[in-house]
């Protein structure tokens, strides 16, 4: 299994390596059995999994519910849940408390916390604990009001020599490795030169450690323009709605169920091959 000892070890070997997001059982078996070593339970699965605007309204018992489900379904990765917005915002022991469902209940071995300033001295106390801590820098989405949007982060000197020094302090903090999102490409440059630990990037250029996308992206799942530093190596958003038009005409025109699709009288499938037991979904 990936720990963050050898996620630490990527980097000290010059190893590049590759995160995604994972938000149900089913995408983390996929992803954990395609050898993907950090499987991210994202607060992202507000948008895609839930349809909020914003990651802001995700709550922490949302976290917890998918990141069961993603731990159940993985076994080799290592697995990191997102403190989502408010969950570690009012005090340490907050954070704490917040941090700790997420290793007893839901069965991760991380969380990630967004921003620097205040989030130092929390990342300070939860590693002191035992509890692993990915810091996440640069475009942070819970502060996407007081950034204005999704904006690209550390685009003027000043910007930049503020994300850097909260690199160095998180990494002092005992963070094991820390998301550089929409931040310029020499920028992230930098810091990941600058660190021990390894950077894990979002839009932040070839320059960091790792490089992390969400899995509907990678897929092809979303719809409409993606953004930039999105590639999406499949169409499956496509692929599943020609599926299920060809679901609906069969069904129309009587092609499906067809005999080896249907049970005899002594409750066999014609020339049906056994089901194994682990895909013998319902309609729920």
């Amino acid at each position: 299994m990936t720990t963050v000892l050898d996620v630490q070890r990527f980097k000290d070997e010059g190893r590049r390596f590759a995160m995604l997001t994972a938000y149900d059982y089913l995408s983390a078996r996929i992803l954990d059995e395609a050898g993907i070593p950090i499987l991210l339970v994202g607060d992202s699965l507000g948008m895609v999994m839930l349809g909020y605007p914003t990651t802001l309204p995700v709550t922490l018992d949302d976290m917890i519910h998918h990141a069961k489900a993603v731990a159940r379904g993985s076994r080799q990765a290592l697995l990191v849940g997102d403190m989502p917005f408010m969950s570690y915002h009012q005090s340490v022991e907050q954070a704490i408390a917040s941090a700790g469902r997420f290793l007893q209940e839901a069965g991760m071995h991380a969380v990630k916390l967004e921003g620097g300033g205040h989030v130092v001295e929390i990342t300070r106390r939860l590693t002191r604990l035992g509890i692993p801590v990915m810091g996440h820098l640069g475009l942070t989405p819970q502060f996407v009001h007081q950034m204005g949007g999704f904006k690209v982060q550390g685009k003027t000197e000043t910007q930049g020599a503020r994300i850097l020094a909260d690199a160095k302090e998180l990494e002092q903090a005992g963070a094991f490795s820390l998301v550089l999102e929409g931040v310029p490409s020499a920028l992230a440059g930098r810091i990941t030169k600058a660190l021990r630990i390894p950077t894990i990037g979002i839009g932040s250029g070839p320059q960091t450690d790792g490089q992390v996308l969400a899995f509907h992206d990678v897929m092809g799942l979303t719809t409409g323009k993606a953004p930039k530093f999105v590639k999406r190596y499949a169409n499956l958003a496509d692929e599943i709605a020609r599926a299920a038009h060809q679901f609906s005409e069969d069904v129309r025109t009587g092609a499906f169920p067809a005999p080896e699709h249907s049970y005899s009288a002594n409750g066999s499938a014609p020339d049906a091959q056994p089901v194994p037991e682990e895909v013998k979904y319902g309609a729920g």
